[in-house]
């Protein structure tokens, strides 16, 4: 019953109809991979091993915080385990930077198609405004003038309006809402990295060069 009468509205809603209704299925697919995203990415992250790196490296223990940094599935950490690998001064900030970056790139995948779909949704739906209008005013003046094709001219411009502008806010609280969710891990990346620097820093300031990672020392005795 439902299913007929969406394909009615559908056909009184004009050709514009078909690129709302691709509109509609790509922002679906968007929303739904992007919160399965964030769902899988909740379920990884560990707080605890992030307190026990960081007590690490308030210690001055950098070897034990690698250790329990390494092979993490929580953004954060795995940034802090990169800049453990480059704690090299020339190199630390920019190791962070990139291990950072590719974190956020991974959280804001897709966040500019959703942006498009904001913006594309009504913009699809004033064109079928435009198209239902002229389409009405096309049989102004005939002898044989009928009602019926004047209203259905009319609501084939509200039809296509009410879609358009339905995708737009349906699409525009996810975005908000992820957008919100990569600012807030943006802020978590950009707190870890300046705690890896200051803690360094503050281990070379006390005299304590700090340890060579694991992985490191392996790759450099072979």
């Amino acid at each position: 019953m439902l299913g007929n009468i969406l394909v009615t509205y559908f056909e009184k809603g004009g050709p514009v109809m078909w690129p709302i209704l691709i509109v509609t299925l790509v922002a679906v697919s968007v929303i739904g991979e992007r919160t399965f995203w964030w769902v899988r990415l909740r379920m990884r992250r560990d707080p605890a091993t992030l307190e026990k790196v960081l007590a690490a490296m308030e210690n001055a223990d950098f070897k034990a915080a690698t250790a329990f940094a390494k092979g993490s599935e929580d953004p954060v950490v795995r940034t802090i385990w990169h800049g453990l690998n480059h704690y090299h001064h020339s190199s630390l900030q920019g190791a962070l930077q990139v291990a950072a970056g590719m974190e956020l790139q991974k959280a804001g995948r897709f966040l500019t198609v959703m942006d498009t779909l904001v913006t594309l949704a009504p913009l699809l739906g004033l064109l079928g405004t435009v198209t239902g209008i002229m389409g009405t005013f096309s049989f102004i003046g005939d002898a044989e003038l009928a009602v019926e094709k004047v209203t259905g001219g009319i609501g084939e411009a509200l039809i296509a309006t009410a879609c358009g502008l339905g995708i737009a806010i349906a699409s525009l609280i996810p975005y908000n809402f992820f957008n919100g969710k990569v600012a807030r891990l943006q802020f978590e990346l950009e707190t870890a990295a300046t705690n890896v620097e200051v803690y360094v820093n503050s281990a070379r300031q006390r005299g304590i060069e700090p340890q060579m990672a694991e992985a490191q020392a392996v790759a450099s005795s072979r």
